[in-house]
């Protein structure tokens, strides 16, 4: 298949621009893949599709890249996306105009806070080093912005609505949008009803939100993310009888990257450039919930190759029809 073939009219007014009120307020989007039938639904109506045996897969990640807005000394303006603390003051960093800030650059912030560039990386980063009268971690807290994607042009006022509740493991760039519908009653309501949960980690690297400029899908090259399935977790896996959901994309690509066999994984720590899109056999997956993806995404591809083509255009069709909210802030999918 062709890039081309993944493209569709998305109305920019369909693009959420802030999360709801409350987060398992949002709409469901459920697709059957047997039946080929959708239907329009809430959130909370999630249990409705759910069976005792089920296993449900989160993505546990904590966003912690930090964005700041500086200029060099002569007077340049320079973005830095603070990907990940390395050590007190010194952080691994992506930043923008890239080519312009080279090694030995110095970068002025707000209140005194600077940086200087002390090496490159092998993505096309930097790693920066912080001073400032004070503790400068405690200043880059403080000036920093939530890094939200590119299409979400307004600012969110309330940080942890781009953290889900069950955030843990530090070190993403994004959020594992999915899993931002759950609150900790839903989640209550899960395991009272017996179903049972795992937890994995997928770094979201900032790599996520560019796009695919290759029309023949075998050119491109699929970006690296960090992921870790512990031993813990692979083993309620491997002992999972039932259907094994996965909350985003991101778990599913932690879940079959980890894959030895049907429904078996292996425990790992390691890194994927796993790039799923039709035709492609899951071997672990058997449920997604997830949100609506950009035109041309790999993500789009991902639930193509599970729910199939023509059923995930007709799906995508309907919802841009019905104005559900679309991408990361928007509503969800459960398909199966």
């Amino acid at each position: 298949m062709l890039l081309s073939d993944f493209d569709y009219v998305l109305p920019e007014e369909l693009i959420a621009q802030e999360p709801l009120a409350e987060r398992d307020r949002s709409r469901l989007l459920v697709v059957d893949r047997t039946r080929q039938t959708i239907e329009h639904r809430h959130f909370t109506d999630i249990l409705e599709y759910l069976k005792d045996d089920d296993l449900m897969v989160f993505n546990n990640t904590r966003v912690t890249a930090v964005r700041l807005h500086g200029s060099k000394q002569t007077g340049a303006a320079v973005e830095a996306l603070l990907m990940r603390r390395l050590s007190p003051g010194v952080w691994e960093a992506m930043v923008k105009p890239g080519r312009r800030v080279a090694v030995g650059a110095e970068i002025a912030f707000d209140e005194g806070l600077k940086a200087e560039v002390i090496d490159r990386t092998g993505e096309g980063g930097r790693i920066l080093r912080f001073s400032a009268a004070c503790d400068p971690d405690e200043l880059i807290v403080s000036l920093g912005q939530v890094p939200l994607p590119p299409y979400i042009h307004r600012r969110l006022e309330d940080p942890r609505r781009y953290q889900t509740v069950y955030a843990a493991a530090d070190g993403s760039a994004a959020a594992p949008t999915a899993g931002l519908h759950f609150t900790e009653g839903l989640l209550d309501s899960i395991k009272a009803r017996g179903i049972r949960t795992a937890f994995v980690t997928l770094h979201v690297g900032v790599a996520t939100f560019r796009p695919v400029r290759t029309e023949n899908l075998e050119d491109h090259d699929m970006h690296t993310e960090r992921f870790e399935i512990s031993g813990e977790s692979a083993e309620t896996i491997n002992s999972s009888r039932g259907r094994i959901i996965s909350v985003g994309t991101t778990s599913a690509r932690a879940l079959e990257s980890a894959a030895l066999s049907r429904h078996r994984v292996a425990p790992m720590v390691g890194e994927t450039k796993l790039f799923i899109r039709p035709p492609y056999d899951f071997k672990i997956v058997d449920g997604l919930i997830t949100n609506f993806h950009i035109p041309k995404s790999t993500l789009l591809m991902l639930v193509s190759a599970f729910t199939g083509y023509e059923l995930i255009k007709r799906a995508y069709s309907e919802a841009v029809l019905e104005k559900y909210r679309f991408l990361s802030f928007g509503d969800a999918t459960f398909l199966y």
